[in-house]
C-alpha cells in the first residue's frame, strides 16, 4: 500500500505536492469514489484509480546495472554530443535517470532507475551505501599515503575520506589501489590521488553495497534481481 499522492507522482501525473493539490480539489477517485484525504493509501495492483475519469496505470519500476565504459557521461543534457549511459540501453527507457555518476574518464558499476526513493537512498550521505573502486595509479603505491586517505585529508574545502584501502598491486611502473568510500563527493577518489600528485590511468567502480560488477561485459545491462534491490534498501 502506498498513499496516493505518491502513486499519482509516480505515475508522472505531477509532482507529489502538486499531486496533493489534485487530491484535496477532488479530481481523484479511488474504485469509483472520490477521494479528498491525503492520507489516504491505494494498493498499486488492484486498486482502480481515476483522475478526472482518466484510468491511471501504476508506473513500472525499474532499476538496472550498467558497466559504463571509459569515454560516456551520465548527463542527459541535449546539447552535450558526447556518448551518454542512456545509448545503451532501451529507447523506452529514456526516463531512467542514473544513481549517482562516474565521471567521462571513470568506468565500471553504475545503476539507472527510475525510482526516485532508491535513487536517494542510494546517493545521500546520511545512508553511506558502500562503493568499492579499483584505480590504476602511476608508480609505486606508497602505503603511508594511503592511510592518509583512511584518516581523511582536506583538498579545496572538502574533506576526503576512504573506509578502507587496499593495495592489490605494486611495481615501478604502476599500482592498483582499491578503495572503499562511503559518502561519494565529487570526483572524490581522483581529488585524493591529485592531492598527493598521484596521476590515476584508470579508475573503475567495481562494487556498491553488496552488488558486484562481476562478469557483466563494457557497454552492457542487467536488471537488479528483487533480493539484490531489498539488499541495496537494507544496507542504507
Amino acid at each position: 500500500m502506498v498513499r496516493l499522492q505518491k502513486f499519482l507522482a509516480e505515475a508522472g501525473i505531477a509532482s507529489r505536492r502538486a499531486s496533493e493539490r489534485i487530491i484535496l480539489d477532488g479530481h481523484v477517485a479511488v474504485n469509483g469514489k472520490t477521494v479528498k484525504e491525503l492520507g489516504t493509501k491505494v494498493d498499486p495492483l488492484h486498486d482502480e484509480v481515476k483522475v478526472d475519469g482518466k484510468l491511471i496505470h501504476a508506473k513500472r519500476k525499474l532499476y538496472i546495472a550498467l558497466n559504463k565504459p571509459r569515454g560516456v557521461v551520465c548527463t542527459k543534457a541535449v546539447d552535450d554530443d558526447r556518448v551518454k549511459v542512456g545509448e545503451f540501453l532501451p529507447k523506452e527507457w529514456s526516463d531512467l535517470v542514473t544513481v549517482g555518476r562516474l565521471d567521462y574518464d571513470s568506468e565500471g558499476l553504475i545503476f539507472l532507475t527510475n525510482d526516485g526513493d532508491f535513487c536517494l537512498k542510494l546517493t545521500h550521505p546520511r545512508y553511506g551505501v558502500r562503493k568499492i573502486y579499483e584505480v590504476t595509479v602511476e608508480g609505486k603505491a606508497d602505503p603511508e599515503v594511503l592511510k592518509k586517505f583512511t584518516a581523511g585529508i582536506v583538498v579545496a574545502g572538502d574533506r576526503l575520506r576512504a573506509e578502507r584501502t587496499k593495495i592489490l598491486r605494486s611495481s615501478n611502473s604502476s599500482s592498483l589501489v582499491q578503495l572503499e568510500l562511503g559518502e561519494g563527493k565529487n570526483r572524490e577518489v581522483r581529488r585524493m590521488f591529485e592531492s598527493e600528485n598521484m596521476r590515476v590511468l584508470r579508475l573503475q567502480r567495481t562494487q556498491i553495497g553488496r552488488i558486484k560488477l562481476g562478469e557483466l561485459p563494457e557497454g552492457k545491462w542487467r536488471a537488479l534481481t528483487e533480493p539484490e534491490i531489498k539488499s541495496l534498501l537494507g544496507s542504507t
